[in-house]
């Protein structure tokens, strides 16, 4: 019984150890996803004081009230990974497996009259899918890692003059992963399958300063999820069960627009994302806490600017850069989270055909060298780590 026991906690830790320290597979750090609309992606997510897409529901809901009649949008990013390790022990490499992963969007939004206007978004802000080999050198901390969200965003937005509008909405997160890596007390493969969900909030700001220049605030409220999950493994006799808490941070992005022109519009902007809320691991099981872990994670910013030029009524296009910071502090740098600082560069544009717009846009996303180092986690995978990631997006609205 003491060795079935002793097994049990070795097994879960490692299961469930990668749950808060998640591979990012788009320009959000940690494990944030941004990439919520062809045409905010176009821009570099600089879209939080204008916009004119039913994407604001998730940018900032009090943007909605600028939006004429009823719009349905829906939408999905393309997103192709490269990442790559070189050990600093053997100088041999290995690659992620190549996936496309597509986090989606849905959008509708509606104008009751000049005060009142309200909408619903259903998107993925969190995610991630990274599959390294079987026998790589990093197999005892990971080997596939994939998460999914969904948010269900309702939003109402009020104008309260004909300068400044604020809106609220609530945030139904779902949740569900699959984590497998290599066991290092048993040398076998081991899987944990885990759900939950979880509430939050979302609020939103515009001011109309002048004709040409605007104002936007948008904040997301933390949302604690408890995971609860499956473990099995080819040596045990039954699938264990295990628990876990993941809080995923709140978010406070700002961003001030100016028009020039009736053609051209220019946003500059930042983003501030809370991970100090993972400070630690706590994994329960069985009626009692089976490993507690540090992560010590750190609050990041991102700065990003972008615009639109309205070639004629038809077409415009879009470009837009972001800089983004990351949380992972190296003390607990580990190859499940092979995150580090982020460039974004993007392009793209838009066609109307009479109700009909269809967005389009392309991204390239270069992270900058990481290299882990004897840390926390010991000498595993002690190396460096690269990563770039092309992102390409499509979103088709109706304005009914």
């Amino acid at each position: 019984m003491k060795h079935t026991k002793l097994s049990f906690r070795v097994i879960l830790y490692f299961a469930i150890a990668a749950l808060t320290s998640l591979p990012s597979i788009s320009f959000g750090s940690g494990f944030g996803i941004f990439t919520q609309g062809a045409s905010a992606l176009g821009q570099g997510a600089a879209v939080v004081a204008h916009s004119d897409s039913p994407e604001a529901i998730f940018y900032n809901p009090a943007l909605l009230n600028d939006l004429p009649g009823t719009q349905v949008e829906v939408g999905t990013t393309l997103i192709f990974a490269d990442r790559e390790f070189t050990s600093a022990a053997t100088g041999k490499k290995s690659e992620t497996q190549d996936d496309v992963f597509y986090p989606s969007t849905f959008y509708l939004s509606h104008r009751f009259n000049e005060t009142f206007s309200a909408g619903v978004g259903v998107f993925n802000p969190f995610g991630l899918a990274t599959t390294w080999p079987e026998s790589w050198e990093g197999r005892y901390v990971a080997t596939k890692s994939e998460l999914t969200t969904f948010n269900i965003n309702p939003v109402v937005s009020w104008r309260i003059t004909p300068k400044l509008s604020i809106a609220a909405g609530l945030d139904f997160v779902l949740l569900d992963s699959t984590l497998q890596s290599r066991n290092i007390a048993f040398d076998v493969d081991q899987k944990f399958e885990g759900s939950g969900n979880g509430l939050g909030y979302n609020l939103g700001l515009l001011l109309h300063a002048t004709d040409t220049l605007s104002i936007g605030v948008s904040y997301r409220s933390k949302v604690t999820i408890d995971v609860d999950g499956t473990l099995s493994m080819s040596i045990l006799p039954e699938d264990i069960s295990g628990e876990t808490t993941l809080t995923l941070p709140q978010q406070v992005a700002v961003g001030i627009a100016y028009k020039p022109t009736d053609r051209l519009i220019l946003e500059v902007g930042l983003r501030w994302e809370d991970w100090s809320s993972f400070d630690q691991l706590k994994i329960e099981g069985a009626g009692q806490t089976l490993a507690v872990s540090p992560r010590n994670w750190r609050s990041t910013f991102a700065f990003n600017a972008g615009g639109k030029y309205r070639i004629n009524s038809r077409y415009a296009i879009h470009a837009g850069y972001l800089y983004g910071q990351n949380p992972v502090p190296d003390t607990t740098f580990d190859p499940s989270i092979p995150d580090s600082d982020v460039h974004l560069f993007c392009l793209g544009g838009e066609a109307r055909f009479g109700k009909v717009g269809l967005s389009m846009a392309y991204a390239y996303q270069l992270q900058e060298d990481r290299t882990k180092s004897t840390n926390h986690y010991g000498a595993f995978a002690n190396g460096e780590y690269d990563s770039d990631i092309h992102l390409l997006a499509m979103s088709l609205r109706y304005l009914f």
